[in-house]
């Protein structure tokens, strides 16, 4: 018995919250960097299927309300992989949804309102609501459109903007153009969203690395979003990008030219207010984070205290990065299976680059 769908991702800032599906994958998917729904199918749930899932997601509660602990999640009359995601939920306090998969935007208005209203009536103790939405899906809707959804319940958007340069996003195929990313965000924030964009150092390669740096700072200085996501970009075999890579048409920056052109983008970041995170395993320095402008200094540092390392030390701190031993600088400490791993890995792959590549694919 299934009691209620689930898509494949989520941004880690949802960790805490449960999914409902809207769509199945991504109306676009065309993206060179993206694997998450290649060879799917693009298509929209029913409002009696999305309505059926949060009925049964209410049901699932009620029961684990009704015989708390471990046993009814495994033993209970609804599958535990589903009762369990209910019953992490409510761990949190039952307080935010994230809608699925890659655009809810991209819905009807009006069916949107619809599920929105109900997932609030269900749920009364939901503080926030949360979507992925391409830029163009929001573009299209009018100022009446975004208020009525808005009112409705959903509270944040994250946008994946990826770059504003129209020659890296036309290099990805992300099908949308910079004047789009500058209509979206702001038509979201004027709409009172939250809004999240995502930035991604290292998708315009060793070629478009200045460009993409002060380009899609210059989008979002136009914009202020509500926060700046960092996404740095790891080529994954059977995309686009990777057979870019493959024949020579792009370049991938080190994990040092990734670290610095962030530091150019947030250099180039100006008269915004917008909260900067760096809140995804694929980013070498987690601790660059913070609000601008205040915390403009805090953030760079860290960039210029890893850039200031002696070889061998960056070296080490990105290999116990991508192992998970570190997290931050200061957990540098020389540990013989680190320095072991990276002699291993210099002389598997030919280049400790080359094998930083190999240790993050298989990660993903």
């Amino acid at each position: 018995m299934e009691c209620f769908e689930m898509g494949p991702i989520r941004p880690p800032s949802e960790a805490g919250s449960i999914l409902l599906r809207l769509t199945r994958n991504c109306p676009w998917n065309r993206c060179a960097f993206c694997h998450s729904y290649k060879g799917q199918k693009f298509s929209m749930r029913t409002i009696g299927e999305i309505k059926s899932d949060i009925d049964n997601i209410a049901r699932t509660a009620d029961e684990l309300r009704k015989a708390p602990g471990t046993d009814v999640v495994t033993n209970g009359s609804v599958p535990p992989e589903y009762s369990a995601q209910v019953a992490f939920w409510m761990r949190f306090g039952m307080k935010s949804i994230f809608l699925q998969d890659a655009d809810s935007m991209s819905m009807q208005t009006a069916d949107l309102v619809e599920v929105l209203n109900y997932a609030r009536e269900k749920f009364p103790s939901v503080k926030r609501i949360t979507t992925y939405s391409r830029a163009k899906s929001v573009s299209r809707k009018g100022p009446e459109e975004l208020a009525e959804i808005r009112a409705a319940g959903l509270d944040r958007i994250h946008i994946g903007m990826e770059s504003g340069s129209d020659r890296v996003l036309e290099l990805i195929s992300k099908g949308a153009t910079r004047k789009d990313m500058v209509d979206a965000g702001r038509k979201a924030i004027a709409a009172g969203f939250e809004l999240s964009e995502y930035f991604m150092p290292g998708i315009g390669g060793a070629g478009m690395s200045e460009e993409n740096a002060r380009e899609s700072a210059a989008v979002l200085n136009e914009v202020n979003p509500t926060f700046i996501r960092i996404r740095s970009v790891v080529p994954l075999p059977d995309t686009p990008l990777f057979e870019l890579m493959t024949a020579g048409k792009w370049t991938p920056l080190s994990e040092e030219g990734r670290v610095s052109e962030l530091r150019l983008f947030i250099e180039s970041l100006e008269g915004i207010t917008s909260t900067v995170a760096s809140d995804h395993i694929m980013n070498l320095l987690e601790e660059v984070g913070g609000k601008l402008p205040e915390d403009r200094e805090k953030m760079t540092g860290v960039i210029d205290r890893f850039l200031a390392m002696e070889i061998d030390d960056r070296e080490s701190f990105i290999v116990g990065r991508r192992l998970g031993r570190y997290r931050n600088l200061s957990d540098l400490d020389g540990a013989a299976d680190i320095e072991d791993v990276k002699v291993r890995l210099k002389q598997a792959c030919g280049s400790l680059e080359e094998g930083i590549m190999q240790l993050l694919r298989n990660y993903i």
